[in-house]
């Protein structure tokens, strides 16, 4: 017996509908990974959809892995199925070094998820941002900091350039910013007591508040590390 060609199309609709019937009986993910990339507990400022994680799954016939952005303020989250975990930092993310972890003997994190849970993942920053104090005026923004070496031996990095910008918006870095002021690394003085300024055009429509934070660029790493983000009345 033959079949047509509008039989066989019906059949395989039926087929497909039963497949996804069975794929949607699926339980969702349910429990909540959540933490901060932290460096001795203090949070590790980066720019928004950056820098990134990857969780692979063990035992789950998965294609690639599942990328996890780390948000501005160093914190990531993701919602995920009762397992176990691999959790890695890929090469060349972040303005920092991984750590060997103490249970797999290398820059691999295992995780076993049985409920939700908070875990900050600790790096080892090239520096940190110290005492920033940021604040406004009329249509001016100024900043004061200091910057601690943390990596001083070969794998130290040389500042190419440190940044205040301005935003509209609570996000806030070179892509969104509608007033910069860059010092190169080589115009430091020292590492502290720096002071930038910059000069806020008018807004459209007017806004009488912007936010504002630090970046710093070193030499031969590509994201910035970042200050928190402060709100500043103009």
């Amino acid at each position: 017996m033959k079949l047509n060609f509008k039989n066989i199309l019906g059949m395989m609709g039926i087929v497909a509908s039963l497949a996804s019937c069975k794929y949607d009986n699926y339980d969702e993910p349910s429990f909540q990974l959540e933490g901060r990339i932290v460096y001795q507990g203090e949070p590790i400022g980066v720019s928004y959809n950056d820098v990134y994680i990857e969780l692979w799954e063990s035992g789950w016939q998965r294609l690639g892995n599942i990328g996890v952005a780390v948000d501005q303020d160093g914190s990531y989250s993701s919602l995920l199925f009762k397992g176990d975990y691999k959790m890695i930092i890929p090469n060349n993310q972040g303005p920092f070094r991984k750590i060997t972890n103490d249970q797999s003997g290398n820059d691999t994190i295992p995780i076993s998820l049985t409920g939700s849970r908070t875990m900050d993942i600790e790096v080892m920053p090239y520096y940190m941002i110290r005492d920033a104090s940021i604040s406004g005026g009329t249509d001016k923004v100024t900043a004061t900091f200091d910057l601690e070496q943390i990596i001083t031996d070969s794998n130290a990095k040389n500042i190419q350039e440190v940044s205040l910008y301005v935003s509209k918006t609570s996000f806030v870095d070179n892509r969104t910013s509608i007033a910069t002021a860059n010092r190169g690394g080589g115009d430091l003085e020292g590492l502290s007591s720096i002071s930038m300024e910059v000069n806020v055009p008018d807004r459209v429509p007017t806004q009488n508040y912007a936010y504002a934070r630090i970046g710093v660029k070193l030499e031969g790493v590509e994201d910035r590390i970042f200050s928190q983000i402060v709100k500043v009345n103009l």
